[in-house]
């Protein structure tokens, strides 16, 4: 087991440090939970206008530390390693692109990346097999390829990987089983789980499933992630059912960049709706949506208001 916990130390993720850029929207994959999956074909990335305006702006305030790049499948851009050595040069320590991975498959291309400067790598995991990731990407050998991807950059010193993984009826019982398959990933310093929501009023049946379903395998999952030394956050869940593991929820997100009719599309979730809203001491609980309310009403005898401590804070 000591082998297995042979964790790389990294550096600490803090999201104020970021700034998130969205510069393509477009994708090889068809991720069933995808929030961005209807509108991508309307959403105008960031051009070469925007991403100078930014890079101009840290270098002239050094407001952020790290630039992400994100916006469907980044890797997509041929010209994101001439990106990532541009932003280096305005003055970002730190690159972290948001990929499914694919691309990273081939160890040349990672080296492209990771020698123009990028040495952040935010992973989607979907779920712990083939079977079941390929599934909801809806592309055969993707889970493959992914993995093969995570082996490659683990190869490579100084580089920090993390994974998010969306929670839905699909995965939410194989969360635990995630971390598993990934214990022997030094590199992986942060794991995230994003409970599914919406882009809109209703939830697709097959992917929305309840809180109380889902909480004792997230709590698993969070505890396992810890033991294999990984930080872990949970995003979009109730912070009362999260128990003794509530310090893992984490909404906070860095400064995104991105088409302002996007926010449109988002507001529709409905956010912070809780019976308990007035008397929750949380600062991070985002309460229920309205497609959860809508499937699986409010939770009034197994929410409770959350008081001030160290775990709410």
């Amino acid at each position: 087991m000591s082998a297995i916990l042979e964790i790389l130390p990294h550096r600490a993720l803090t999201h104020t440090d970021y700034v998130e850029l969205t510069v393509h929207f477009r994708c090889n994959l068809k991720c069933q939970h995808c929030m961005i999956l209807d509108s991508m074909h309307w959403l105008t990335p960031a051009d070469d206008v925007d991403f100078q305006a930014l890079l101009d702006e840290n270098l002239r305030e050094r407001k952020w530390k790290g630039l992400i790049l994100t916006g469907a499948e980044v890797t997509l851009r041929p010209d994101l390693p001439r990106m990532a050595e541009r932003a280096r040069k305005a003055g970002f320590e730190h690159v972290r692109i948001q990929t499914h991975g694919m691309r990273l498959d081939n160890p040349d291309y990672c080296r492209t990346l990771v020698d123009a400067g990028i040495d952040e790598f935010f992973i989607s995991v979907t779920a712990d097999t083939a079977q079941q990731h390929d599934l909801i990407t809806e592309v055969p050998g993707s889970f493959v390829r992914t993995m093969n991807g995570i082996q490659n950059l683990d190869e490579i010193p100084g580089i920090s990987i993390l994974t998010n993984t969306v929670v839905t009826r699909m995965s939410y019982d194989r969360l635990a089983s995630v971390v598993e398959r990934l214990r022997y990933v030094r590199n992986l310093c942060r794991m995230e789980f994003w409970c599914y929501w919406p882009m809109a009023e209703e939830a697709k049946p097959e992917l929305i499933v309840s809180h109380l379903d889902v909480a004792p395998h997230l709590r698993q999952a969070v505890r396992l992630a810890k033991v294999y030394g990984r930080e872990v956050e949970v995003k979009n869940f109730p912070h009362c059912l999260l128990g003794s593991e509530a310090s893992a929820l984490v909404n906070d997100q860095p400064e995104l960049r991105i088409d302002p009719r996007f926010w449109n599309e988002f507001h529709r979730n409905g956010f912070h709706q809780c019976l308990f809203r007035d008397q929750c001491a949380s600062k991070q609980c985002l309460g229920l949506n309205t497609a959860y309310t809508k499937v699986y009403g409010w939770h009034a005898d197994q929410l409770k208001p959350m008081s001030v401590g160290p775990t709410q804070a």
